[in-house]
Order: C-alpha cells, then sequence, then structure tokens
C-alpha cells in the first residue's frame, strides 16, 4: 500500500512538472562572463534553456554558468565553445579582434543607428555574406543589443569638441578605431572591469547600452550620458551565442531539430525586441539618480557622424587587406537594416 502511494505521489508530481520521471539524455552547457541578474541571463539565457527542455520533453537538460564559473576570462569563450572546453558560450566577438572581421560591419557607427531589432533582421538577411566568420562552431544567434552610448563620470559632452583627450572605455577594436577618431583615448576592456575602471579614474567615460545600469550600478559612477539627437547610438556590439560544433552534431536528429527550432529569425526577432526594450529601465535609473541624458543637436550629430565615416574606411580598408569586400558589406548592411527599420 505503501508503495502504491509512493508511486501515485511520484506520478502526480511528474505530471505538475515538479519532478521528472526520465533522466535527460543530452546535458548541455551554457557559459557566459555576465550575471545571474543580467538581461542577457534572465531575457535571452534562461527562456532559451526553458524552451530547449520543454521542446525536448526534457531529453536535453542545460545548464546555465554565469559570471566565467567555469573558468577563464571572457575573451577566451569563442575558443572555450571552439575547442568543446562548454557545448554553447554567449560571448562577444569584439573580445577577440581579428576572429570576425566581417561582422564587424554590424558594429559600425553610422551602419547600426540604435534599432535592435532591425539591425538582427538584417544580419539575418546578409548572413550568407558573414558565414565564413563562423565556419568553426555552430551558431545559434548572432545579434546586437541596442547600441553603445557615452557615459561619463563628470564630463558633460556636447560637441565631439568636449570628447578629445578624454580616456574612454571600448568594447571592440572598431569602437576603439571610433575613439581615436574623436581625437579620444580608446582603452580595451570587458564589461565587468568597467565599474572598478570608472571609479578608479582608470577612464573618464565608457561606450556600453543603458541595459547594462541595472546590473552594474552604472547610475552611481557616472553623472552624464550621451545619444544622438532622436537616439540614435555610436555603433553597437556584435553578440554571439553560438555551439560546439561537435556537440551539435551527436545529437539525434530530433534533438538537432529541437536546436534548430529555437534559432534562426524568429529567435533573432525576439531578441532584437528585448535588446530595445531593456534600455528603458536603465536610462530611468540615470535620471533618476541626477544624472542626464543628452541628445545631440543637428550640428554636433554631423560632427560625429563625419568621424563615425572615418571608422568606415578604416573598416572597409582593413578587410580589404584579407581579401574581403568590405564596401560590400557595409552597402548591403545599410540597405537591410534601412528595410527592416520602422
Amino acid at each position: 500500500m505503501k508503495k502504491l502511494l509512493s508511486l501515485s505521489v511520484v506520478t502526480a508530481m511528474a505530471v505538475m512538472g515538479a519532478i521528472s520521471v526520465h533522466a535527460a539524455e543530452v546535458t548541455l552547457t551554457i557559459h557566459h562572463f555576465l550575471g545571474p541578474k543580467s538581461p542577457a541571463h534572465v531575457k535571452m539565457l534562461q527562456p532559451w534553456a526553458e524552451r530547449v527542455e520543454k521542446d525536448s520533453g526534457g531529453r536535453i537538460e542545460v545548464k546555465i554558468f554565469p559570471n566565467m564559473a567555469l573558468g577563464g576570462k571572457p575573451p577566451e569563450l569563442y575558443q572555450q565553445v571552439r575547442d568543446g572546453v562548454v557545448d554553447i558560450v554567449w560571448t562577444v566577438p569584439g573580445y577577440t579582434p581579428g576572429v570576425f572581421p566581417r561582422t564587424e560591419v554590424f558594429e559600425l557607427p553610422t551602419v547600426h543607428n540604435g534599432d535592435a531589432k532591425a539591425t538582427n533582421a538584417a544580419i539575418q538577411e546578409i548572413y550568407p555574406l558573414i558565414a565564413e566568420d563562423f565556419k568553426d562552431i555552430h551558431p545559434l544567434l548572432v545579434h546586437v543589443h541596442a547600441g553603445n552610448a557615452l557615459h561619463t563620470v563628470d564630463k558633460k559632452v556636447m560637441s565631439l569638441n568636449d570628447v578629445k583627450g578624454m580616456k574612454i572605455r571600448t568594447p571592440s577594436r572598431t569602437g576603439g578605431w571610433m575613439i581615436e577618431a574623436w581625437g579620444a583615448d580608446p582603452v580595451g576592456m570587458p564589461l565587468p572591469t568597467l565599474p572598478q575602471a570608472l571609479s578608479k579614474g582608470v577612464v573618464d567615460g565608457g561606450l556600453v547600452p543603458f541595459e547594462i545600469f541595472p546590473p552594474f550600478k552604472l547610475a552611481e559612477l557616472t553623472k552624464n550620458s550621451l545619444v544622438g539627437e532622436k537616439d540614435e547610438r555610436f555603433g553597437t556590439s556584435t553578440f554571439l551565442f553560438a555551439m560546439n560544433k561537435d556537440s551539435y552534431n551527436r545529437l539525434p536528429g530530433d534533438l538537432k531539430a529541437v536546436i534548430d527550432k529555437n534559432s534562426g529569425p524568429a529567435f533573432s526577432e525576439e531578441m532584437g525586441v528585448v535588446w530595445n526594450e531593456v534600455e528603458k529601465p536603465g536610462m530611468g535609473m540615470q535620471e533618476k539618480s541626477g544624472g542626464e541624458i543628452v541628445h545631440l543637436d543637428a550640428t554636433a550629430k554631423a560632427a560625429f557622424d563625419a568621424a563615425g565615416e572615418k571608422v568606415v574606411e578604416r573598416f572597409v580598408e582593413e578587410v580589404g587587406k584579407r581579401g574581403i569586400n568590405g564596401q560590400q558589406l557595409v552597402d548591403d548592411a545599410r540597405k537591410a537594416i534601412a528595410k527592416n527599420s520602422n
């Protein structure tokens, strides 16, 4: 009688999803560099893992390790997934300069304008032009966030001249090129090290989106933020959500189909909406703390755009040395972004 009761309880709990009767056939690890309260973890990686587990009927278990919990530093994430140290990573291609030359086109100022949904759709549309960058991994999603605003500790920036001589954190080499075109000094560093760099005066400001204000408390470290006349951004960062090739290839066909279902255009559009929306809390925090969000006037914006065009020209020249038609990438990216913009 006791055994029957126990089985009934187990069955009821399984129906309610409290436990799994069948152990997972596959366990996939996801490794990333942000914390468990970051938008990327909460809004993207956790929901993705839950959908994959559900769509696989519990045959796939996904374990997420934030904050580089499995070891290494953020720039090593791409190598970890390529070499099979972990199954899946979410990382910034810009942390490994030169490895993703084609993909950099979407980071460029005057190419990306501030709409993550439009740029994500453009990436999907012209993906064959950048696919060579990902030949050693199985990409699940290549996407952007809303884009970089300039956040400064003290100085209020209202024109290009105001930036000259400042030390500014950059997330990527193209961001570094842009800072140089402004007449400022780029300082490369992964995002988790930025708060300390701001508080200790290592940098005068940083290029980041507003989304990271809540988890990194940037409203306490910066007094001013700068965006374009119509909230345009100064380029962006691309992000890579990718799986080890062998981890993907050894899945049975029906489980590969689960992964495929949770990749591609629909996922890209969803994340574009998410990254546009997660800007709002951070912007609110900056204003509530007494900080100011400065919108450039048309004249000042034109000066920043002229500097941005120099970055585009440098990109075309740099990738051209590797036999890549950079001008075609720029033209096609701009056309696709414009097509997908509201």
